[in-house]
């Protein structure tokens, strides 16, 4: 019998020819296809993963870097937001400069205000206070989960940012109420403050307010973080 070939037997005993050559071929197309088939798993396996990974619609893009402790300052102003026990009050921080020295601001909901001078600490670590120099941070009444309900917003109206767009305005800064809510003076929609910031009386394609991903609170006297998610 030629070279290449082997010969093998079926049930009924009638000689059949079988190329081993062609049976390696068939073996070497297998693991050809085997390795491919590997190839596209780990692949759909990576973009799932960088699905995954990707940033959150939810959550906002917007710059945000603060980490304020306010055990050192015992600014009662903030305080009044940090406390889970009385939720429903906002505060809304920004930065301000005054003879080369650095000053957060804060004003709540109900009207109270207080200024604290940054530490040299605090002032090297370059806070970025959302899109415009604003964000509001506190204790929603409703989905208080996770963090507790805490939440922190961009102060800006994203709807005027988009509709103009700009990258933020001080007519476009929202204003807070004691019913915890918040208004844009430019536009006039009105968010809740207390429902992740849905808009309560504009068209169906309007945005909520920005919201920051990472946020975090120890309580009145303790540390406040808020970063973006980027």
């Amino acid at each position: 019998m030629a070279e290449g070939y082997s010969k093998h037997y079926n049930m009924d005993s009638r000689p059949t020819v079988v190329s081993t050559l062609t049976g390696r071929r068939l073996s070497a197309w297998t693991g050809h296809l085997s390795l491919w088939t590997r190839r596209l798993t780990a692949g759909v396996a990576v973009l799932l993963m960088a699905t995954a990974c990707s940033t959150d619609p939810e959550f906002s893009a917007w710059p945000c870097r603060f980490v304020y402790d306010n055990g050192l300052h015992l600014d009662q102003t903030l305080a009044t937001a940090t406390n889970s026990m009385s939720r429903g009050i906002f505060c809304h921080i920004t930065e301000s400069v005054r003879q080369g020295a650095k000053y957060l601001v804060f004003t709540n909901s109900d009207g109270l205000s207080s200024t604290q001078r940054e530490t040299a600490a605090e002032s090297e670590s370059h806070y970025q206070l959302g899109l415009s120099n604003g964000i509001i941070v506190g204790y929603q009444t409703f989905n208080t989960t996770p963090n507790g309900g805490f939440i922190a917003y961009d102060a800006q109206c994203p709807n005027c940012v988009r509709n103009g767009n700009s990258l933020g305005s001080s007519k476009y800064i929202i204003q807070m109420d004691h019913k915890g809510m918040a208004t844009c003076p430019t536009c006039k929609r009105q968010y809740m403050l207390n429902n992740r910031g849905i808009v309560v009386n504009g068209g169906k394609d309007d945005h909520k307010l920005e919201q920051y991903a990472l946020v975090n609170c120890t309580g009145p006297t303790g540390v406040v973080s808020v970063f973006s998610r980027q």
